[in-house]
């Protein structure tokens, strides 16, 4: 049984961690006990023998119909058979002594055949466990790791597998509970209290949204699941669920995601603040600081969930790959790239949260103050860019861009927060920047900015000028940049990141990749700037029709064969999503202090 489409699956979350279960009633992703710890079920990336549980009639086949109940993260899955109807329920209640997942079978009516497949395989697939049973449950139990499962079905000899049926008005519970092997056995949850006390946790989560608008239910379960994304002991958000998803069926470039970026903080603060949330707001502020503070000569574009530094990139090669992409990765070197524009994002994310009233962390100030100080000294060398291209170096517009917004965020900080600095200096150095990237990143002939110094490409990286105040709305040259990204960049429609093969391969790397959706939402936030608002609302109502049955948004798209691509659920893309609904629905969505900063109703 080999993976479904990336587009099939449905998350579940305990603030800690997340699985992934397809249409088939097969959960095939699972780290345990955090996002980033090794997977106890792979099959996402390889096969059945890689771990997974499925849980569903015995016919296999693909559900009916499924669906979140309402405001939750409660999955509920059924299947129209020949015999009846049956339901599965899906969750992970929020974390307590241990982590749970708890699914919850319901006949609706018949009688349903239903089967039971438990596939514990440790370390991403590579570790068999050894099962036994323990007073009539399963205990599972490999090195650091313990697993029990606690239901009234009988189990086989294996101990993993069961076949049974249920009637209409039944309700019949698994519960999977994970512990460190060397702890005691915890307590397995009771699981229709577990399910009435995640209900109303999501409930009472989602109750302080402050989003009004046309686009209410998508900008709700957009947060939902970007709140899953969140690590809940320390604030951080990790960029998606998952590793190794590829962004170009059966190729190379396959990355590790379960982490938390810099890059991604201005746009979560965006959507967060934008909704209400100012204590997760506040919460992924205070992860940021506690994250880059040190020496900002060592500041890194991602940190782990806790903030530690050492990400080392390896393969693991047991594991086939989702539909054969090879190799899967776990790690991600592109930590220890130059990206200069971090050190603009990072400072721009602590002004716009001080713009917002957020309280200030004592070393708040000083952190900027020291990365204010590099900025200085670095900000005219070439970097990796924010796509983390991993060819030469080069002198990137949007890095140079960013550089400019921070000089320009700690300007305005000293005039209007009264706290000190050189003003003069950084005034002078950021006019500097902005000569020289008018002057070198933008060609006259072509009438647009650049992808990066002498180059004739564009990306889409591009369409965050005026965004961040650099240039106005109204500036020819913003418009011009405009039109020449959606031409240069669009696939049917919806846009690249840049084109690969362009500049001789500038990202070093083979292959291509789908349509990047966060850039897609960067174009409707871009074509509603410039006064095009009929052709914005219209780009993204169909990037909201490439949401999955429940929502969920991948990284990519392939326009060609109509799937996901990439990790999944993407934060970047419900970002986008929540941002670009704000700003089209009579939200200012600016960062710059030039024009309001921060998110206000209007």
């Amino acid at each position: 049984m080999t993976a479904a489409p990336i587009e099939d699956y449905a998350l579940l979350g305990d603030l800690q961690t997340a699985a992934l279960v397809d249409r088939r009633g097969s959960i095939d992703w699972l780290c345990l006990p955090r996002f980033d710890s090794p997977a106890c079920f792979a099959a996402l990336l390889d096969d059945a023998e890689a771990g997974r549980w499925l849980l569903a009639p015995a016919n296999g086949e693909p559900c009916t119909r499924r669906r979140y109940r309402d405001d939750t993260l409660v999955l509920e899955t059924e299947w129209e058979t020949p015999d009846g109807t049956a339901r599965v329920i899906d969750f992970m209640p929020p974390r307590g002594e241990a982590a749970d997942v708890v699914r919850i079978v319901e006949g609706i009516s018949g009688s349903v055949p239903m089967r039971m497949d438990l596939r514990l395989r440790f370390d991403y697939g590579n570790v068999a466990p050894w099962v036994r049973r323990q007073d009539g449950q399963l205990a599972a139990i490999a090195g650091p790791d313990a697993v029990w499962l606690h239901t009234p079905v009988p189990l086989d000899e294996t101990g993993s597998r069961a076949e049974f049926s249920v009637r209409a008005g039944q309700r019949i519970p698994f519960v999977l509970t994970y512990a460190p092997s060397h702890c005691p056995t915890p307590q397995a949850v009771d699981a229709e209290q577990a399910l009435r006390d995640t209900e109303r946790h999501w409930r009472t989560w989602i109750s302080g949204c402050r989003y009004e608008g046309r686009w209410d239910r998508e900008v709700r379960r957009s947060l939902i699941l970007l709140k899953a994304l969140t690590y809940a002991p320390t604030g951080g958000i990790v960029a998606a669920a998952t590793t190794s998803l590829p962004e170009e069926l059966g190729g190379t470039r396959n990355w590790d995601y379960r982490y938390c970026w810099l890059r991604d903080a201005t746009f979560t603060l965006q959507a967060l603040l934008g909704t209400g949330f100012l204590e997760e707001a506040r919460a992924w502020r205070e992860w940021l600081v506690r994250a880059v503070a040190g020496d900002p000569a060592k500041l890194q574009i991602m940190y782990s969930v806790d903030g530690a530094r050492r990400l080392p990139e390896q393969e693991l090669p047991w594991l086939s790959g989702y539909a054969g992409a090879a190799p899967v990765r776990i790690g991600n070197a592109a930590a220890d790239q130059f990206q200069l524009d971090v050190w603009g994002e990072v400072l721009e994310s602590l002004h716009l949260a001080r713009e917002a009233g957020i309280s200030v962390m004592d070393t708040a100030w000083d952190v900027q103050r020291a990365l204010l100080d590099y900025l200085e000294g670095h900000w005219s060398e070439p970097d990796n860019s924010l796509w983390e291209v991993r060819g030469p170096r080069r002198h990137f517009v949007h890095s140079k861009v960013m550089a400019w917004v921070g000089l320009d965020r700690a300007v305005h900080t000293v005039e209007h927060h009264g706290l000190d600095g050189p003003v003069d200096r950084w005034r002078q150095l950021r006019d500097t920047i902005h000569r020289e990237v008018c002057e070198h990143g933008y060609d006259r002939e072509q009438g647009t900015f650049t992808q990066f110094y002498g180059s004739q490409a564009v990306d889409a990286a591009l369409l965050l000028i005026p965004r961040v105040g650099f240039l106005p709305w109204q500036d020819p040259r913003v418009r011009s940049t405009v039109d020449a990204v959606q031409r240069q960049l669009s696939e049917d429609g919806l846009i690249l990141r840049y084109r690969t093969e362009a500049e001789g391969r500038v990202d070093g790397l083979p292959g291509g990749e789908g349509v990047f959706l966060a850039c897609s939402f960067w174009l409707a936030d871009a074509l509603s700037g410039i006064g095009r608002v009929t052709e914005a609302e219209a780009l993204f109502e169909r990037l909201l029709g490439l949401r999955n049955d429940v929502g969920l948004l991948s990284e990519e798209y392939d326009v060609a064969t109509r799937r996901h691509l990439g990790n999944t659920p993407q934060a970047f893309s419900l970002v986008g999503l929540v941002n670009t609904a704000g700003s089209l629905t009579g939200m200012t969505t600016t960062t710059s202090p030039h024009t309001g900063t921060g998110i206000s109703a209007n």
